[in-house]
């Protein structure tokens, strides 16, 4: 592992927090891909996490986004507490998510992250399209990014709020109905999912009822 300098972090939501580190002068990586990482500390220097980058390749910083959580008394905790100049320890990359085609991301919560980079080298290459995100959160505040997706994709994103009604923005949880509003008729489209395993596994029983073949399907859980 290679330890970085954490070089700005803050506030992303009330429970996210936004990190930019120093860029190993090695380290290449493609939008969509994750590595392990651990926080330069005594005691924690080997508990490794998953997170994925949100920053473009191309750029000569690195950038995650971390859902905190602070009932854990974990990695994510100790992450909420961590200043600028702190370190982090940054492994091998990895990642089987990985753009094919025009599509409809799905996402539940900090399963939003590996379709931050995805979707913004989209857009540097103005290859955005028709792209859409289905993005299933408790409430209103919890969405990741949400500035930056409504000026990417505009009327293609999608919000889903369980715990919250709110205009413009779909009540309850991902499901077929709201899936098959944003596929475009008789044609076969990518899905691109990730989120926390309940979620993943009922996003995919909706899709197998919608008769959505499994090699259009490109899925991970970094949830």
């Amino acid at each position: 592992m290679e330890t970085v300098r954490i070089l700005d972090i803050k506030k992303e939501t009330h429970d996210v927090m936004h990190i930019i580190a120093e860029k190993p002068s090695n380290l290449s990586f493609q939008p969509g891909q994750a590595t392990d990482v651990s926080i330069a500390k005594p005691k924690w220097e080997d508990e490794k996490r998953p997170f994925t980058f949100t920053s473009l390749p191309k750029e000569n910083q690195l950038e995650f986004v971390i859902k905190i959580y602070p009932d854990h008394d974990g990695v994510t905790d100790q992450i909420g507490k961590l200043e600028r100049g702190d370190s982090l320890n940054i492994g091998d990359v990895y990642g089987a998510i990985e753009y094919k085609e025009e599509g409809i991301f799905i996402a539940g919560g900090a399963g939003v992250t590996p379709f931050i980079s995805i979707l913004k080298s989209l857009d540097e290459e103005n290859k955005i399209g028709n792209n859409k995100l289905i993005f299933g959160n408790k409430k209103y505040e919890d969405i990741i990014h949400r500035e930056c997706f409504e000026k990417l994709l505009g009327k293609n994103m999608i919000n889903v709020l369980s715990d919250e009604e709110r205009t413009g923005c779909e009540k309850g949880f991902i499901n077929k109905e709201i899936i098959k509003k944003a596929q475009e008729e008789g044609k076969n489209q990518y899905i691109y999912l990730c989120g926390p395993p309940k979620m993943m596994e009922s996003v995919l029983r909706e899709l197998k009822e919608l008769g959505v073949e499994e090699k259009y399907i490109v899925k991970e859980d970094f949830g």
